[in-house]
């Protein structure tokens, strides 16, 4: 396999997770659920559910949440985010684990993270969905949006799955800062500490050991430590040899155990 340095947007946008289990392929997938409006016109939702679920059963779910805007998206990987193969194979992972999974369009990756939010606990019954299980997962550049939602005391949220993300600048450090003007996702979060960080909800956090995206680990290091001071409900996962991505690109047991461990985090928060 290609670098990811080498890899055009299409390669990139059709890569899946280097993990499968039995019914990805049978999950049933409602479509463009409309959960909001903007000026551009409606933003939607996919929601991804298991292969066998019964009538009137309700499941908990998992939001991928994206940092990006679908605004300019498409015009580099022809596709908006929840169209590309990287997402929607995590989705089918997780509906295929017994869980219902939810990817979204955007226009302001902060505001409509909320509005989905509140979507999903407005009609969660028509949904089949439990509005007391909700959990996340995201990874990269998307993960500040993610710990800016578990900075909002007000949302239903049970637990959280950040893989090799940016986290906080924390203690003078600006690398998150810097790596935004040239990647240009959203960090609503800016300025905020780990103290702001929810304390109720559990995390586990998935670390590339050789992530060559500068700034990234050191951001993540200082997370966990903030988090460990804090005393957090952490769960560190480091994937020594690999690079960002690990999901994707290293090809390995280590990858695909990472993977079960966090889809088995994911089912057991929100069992109950």
């Amino acid at each position: 396999m290609k670098k990811q340095e080498e890899m055009t947007p299409d390669e990139l946008a059709a890569l899946t997770v280097l993990y499968t289990v039995p019914g990805m392929e049978e999950v049933t997938i409602r479509r463009d659920e409309t959960y909001g409006t903007r000026e551009s016109g409606p933003i939607t939702m996919d929601v991804y559910y298991p292969p066998a679920i019964a009538s009137g059963q309700s499941l908990p779910a998992v939001v991928i949440v994206y940092g990006y805007s679908d605004a300019g998206f498409p015009n580099v990987f022809g596709r908006t985010f929840k169209e590309l193969g990287p997402p929607v194979s995590w989705a089918k992972l997780i509906a295929a684990s017994g869980m219902i999974a939810i990817l979204y369009s955007n226009r302001e990756p902060a505001e409509d993270a909320i509005a989905v939010l509140r979507y999903v606990h407005d009609h969660a019954a028509s949904l089949g969905i439990d509005a007391r299980r909700i959990g996340f997962w995201s990874g990269s550049a998307n993960v500040p949006v993610a710990l800016w939602l578990l900075m909002q005391p007000e949302l239903t949220v049970k637990c959280a799955a950040l893989c090799y993300g940016y986290m906080l600048d924390v203690d003078g450090a600006t690398g998150v800062a810097d790596i935004q003007k040239t990647y240009r996702f959203a960090n609503p979060g800016a300025g905020k500490s780990v103290d702001d960080v929810r304390k109720d909800v559990p995390l586990l956090i998935a670390r590339s050991g050789r992530d060559q995206f500068p700034g990234l680990n050191e951001s993540l290091d200082n997370f966990v430590r903030g988090a460990l001071r804090c005393n957090l409900p952490l769960t560190l996962v480091n994937h020594a040899d690999a690079p960002h991505g690990f999901d994707l690109f290293h090809d390995s047991e280590t990858t695909r155990e990472i993977v079960r461990q966090i889809l088995s985090f994911l089912r057991f928060h929100l069992s109950a």
